[in-house]
């Protein structure tokens, strides 16, 4: 075995036996941690020679699995309460976990509506009531980051919009590090029942002086028939932090997802979406933006799978790469032999800042199915020197001209949010970046 292997192996089993005691659930529960995490033993962290992770070797980018961050006490609480105030999002019920625990006091539970219920995965998994509910919330796949998180989740939220409640507020999900040099799991369920509508939020931020830190969260999410998600994810981690997070989404007949991702935060970062289109008539639209500086490395893998008949997908990722920086994207559309009539587009596009800026474009299509409408497309450059000439001849200095150039360039994938209010928020998380790009 590679000692590089041993010893992310050895430091991953000393966390999971020294956090058995805190995590929630017995029983089966317990039955399905120990599985999950002998299914993560069995291959350890991903490396290059993983396919679905060839351009991510977390045994070379992250090495070992970091100590369980401690339960937040009052101080971790209060430095949580002023990341949140920066990071959220106007008008929307926040819904806080610190340092993987959810924070009732900073949270507003209270102010949910009727037919929208809220548990914490804690209470869920610790109720035996909630057995069966458990069980799926805590189901596993082969991706051995995924298995590790069942492993290890200590908490999250569990959100069930009821069938066709309309929610009159954003859901604002808000990731909290408050611990150094330590990690947390957190696994989230969000089920729209059939005609439901709502708005997520979900951010990844830090509190003054956290580093070094490792974060690892799941959500499933299940959208019902003719319902309705628009769904937005933002990571600001600490530069030196380390985040993988990966969503399993259902999308039911009739239903429309409309997904955003922006990485601008973060030392090495993965956002992994497995995505089934399960339903007749299923739309989806996604977009991303990765926005990268220094020796940043972020990572978008996406899979659509069009499992039904009649299904649109879109998917537009942008990527801007300055410094030593690397962005990843793949992007896999499967359209299987019952997809007829599917119709899916991927579309990826990088520019680059500096010589030294990297970016690897995978796109995928995998046709079983024979009366289809399937493409992609990727490229990647730099800024256009004839345009940056124009506008430094019109008074802009260099700075102000690439900026105008490089908004011009993410337009196309933000215009794609659906809601107006997420779009002010994207567009506003994008000038925190150029501001700490300057």
């Amino acid at each position: 075995m590679p000692e590089d292997k041993a010893n992310a192996e050895r430091a991953a089993s000393n966390v999971f036996a020294a956090a058995q005691g805190r995590l929630p659930g017995a029983g089966r529960i317990a039955d399905i941690r120990a599985r999950a995490f002998e299914a993560y033993e069995r291959v350890g962290l991903p490396h290059r020679r993983v396919e679905e992770w060839k351009y991510t070797d977390l045994r070379v980018l992250m090495r070992d699995v970091l100590r369980l961050a401690e339960p937040p006490d009052a101080s971790a609480l209060r430095r949580a309460q002023a990341a949140v105030e920066q990071a959220a999002f106007e008008g929307a019920i926040k819904l806080v976990l610190v340092d993987g625990m959810f924070a009732p006091n900073l949270s507003d539970v209270a102010k949910l509506g009727k037919g929208v219920d809220v548990q914490t995965l804690r209470e869920v998994l610790e109720s035996s009531a909630s057995d069966a509910m458990a069980g799926l919330v805590l189901s596993t796949t082969t991706d051995a980051m995924i298995s590790l998180n069942t492993a290890m989740a200590t908490d999250g939220v569990v959100v069930t919009i009821a069938e066709g409640k309309a929610l009159r507020r954003p859901l604002h999900v808000i990731h909290v590090s408050t611990t150094s040099s330590a990690s947390h799991f957190t696994r989230s369920y969000l089920h729209l029942g059939d005609g439901a509508h709502g708005t997520v939020v979900e951010s990844f931020v830090s509190a003054e002086s956290a580093c070094g830190y490792q974060a690892n969260n799941v959500m499933i999410v299940l959208v019902g028939n003719q319902a309705g998600l628009s769904h937005l994810r933002v990571k600001a981690d600490a530069a030196d932090a380390v985040n993988i997070s990966s969503e399993i989404i259902a999308v039911g007949s009739r239903a429309k997802l409309n997904l955003f991702d922006m990485i601008r935060g973060g030392a090495v970062s993965r956002y992994q979406d497995f995505i089934t289109l399960a339903g007749e008539g299923a739309e989806l639209c996604v977009n991303g933006v990765n926005l990268l500086m220094e020796k940043q490395h972020a990572d978008t893998t996406l899979v659509v799978d069009h499992a039904a008949p009649h299904c649109v997908s879109r998917q537009n990722f942008r990527a801007v790469v300055d410094g030593a920086g690397r962005s990843v994207f793949q992007g896999r559309i499967i359209a299987r032999p019952d997809a007829q009539k599917s119709d899916a587009k991927l579309t990826m596009r990088a520019l680059l800042l500096s010589d030294q800026a990297e970016a690897d474009n995978k796109p995928e299509l995998e046709i079983f199915a024979d009366d289809v409408k399937c493409g992609h497309g990727a490229t990647s450059g730099g800024l256009d020197e004839s345009l940056l000439f124009y506008l430094g001849a019109r008074g802009l200095s260099e700075n102000d001209a690439q900026a105008l150039l490089i908004r011009a360039f993410l337009g196309e994938a933000i215009e794609g949010i659906a809601n107006a209010n997420l779009r002010d928020f994207a567009t506003s998380q994008t000038e925190r970046w150029f501001k700490a790009r300057r």
